[in-house]
């Protein structure tokens, strides 16, 4: 597959920016061109309205989540030890893609909040096979939510040790981890 044009992406760059930074109603077309460098013709050119620009975002995330697979499907430690671990947020592509995606869908975009729910099947998807059962799958799922969501207790310019009181890192998020390895592949008693 070929690249996508620099300008379309520094586009898609600036709507997810402005997206995570001040939410759904700051991202006008207008806004968007104007962080983005480009014309709003330029913008134009590519997202002929906000609901291109989503349709832009959610496409993106797809990819990101198709990377991210494929990097859990070959993970050393195991699908689960993966999904855990990069649940403490990173400020990676896929990060900021979910979150502007989830900016998006608590604004009440459908499909943006239909992104999300694919993406969330897709990893759960992913990970079933490595579990006992699907009460085990839930385990795995919502204490990646949780420490997801931590990692939004932090003060904005908070150094990451900051998060630590809020968010296991280093051995401590290993030992987490290696409990709920054992606590979801294991037979129950």
């Amino acid at each position: 597959m070929s690249r996508p044009p620099l300008a379309r992406e520094r586009v898609l760059d600036a709507y997810q920016s402005i997206l995570i930074a001040d939410g759904e109603r700051a991202a006008t077309l207008e806004a968007v061109a104007r962080e983005a460098g480009v014309s709003k013709g330029g913008l134009l050119y590519h997202f002929a309205s906000k609901d291109d620009l989503t349709r832009g975002l959610v496409a993106r995330l797809a990819a990101l989540t198709d990377d991210d697979l494929e990097r859990m499907t070959t993970a050393e430690d195991g699908a689960i030890a993966y999904y855990v671990r990069t649940s403490v947020m990173e400020d990676d592509a896929l990060d900021r893609a979910l979150i502007a995606t989830t900016r998006l869908a608590q604004g009440g975009s459908a499909a943006a909040s239909g992104a999300l729910r694919e993406v969330r099947m897709r990893w759960a998807g992913a990970i079933r096979p490595h579990v006992r059962d699907e009460t085990a799958l839930d385990l795995v799922m919502l204490l990646s939510d949780g420490l997801y969501f931590n990692n939004s207790l932090a003060e904005p310019g908070d150094e990451q040790s900051a998060l630590s009181e809020f968010v296991p890192t280093g051995a401590v998020l290993d030992q987490l981890i290696a409990l709920v390895v054992e606590a979801t592949t294991r037979a129950p008693q």
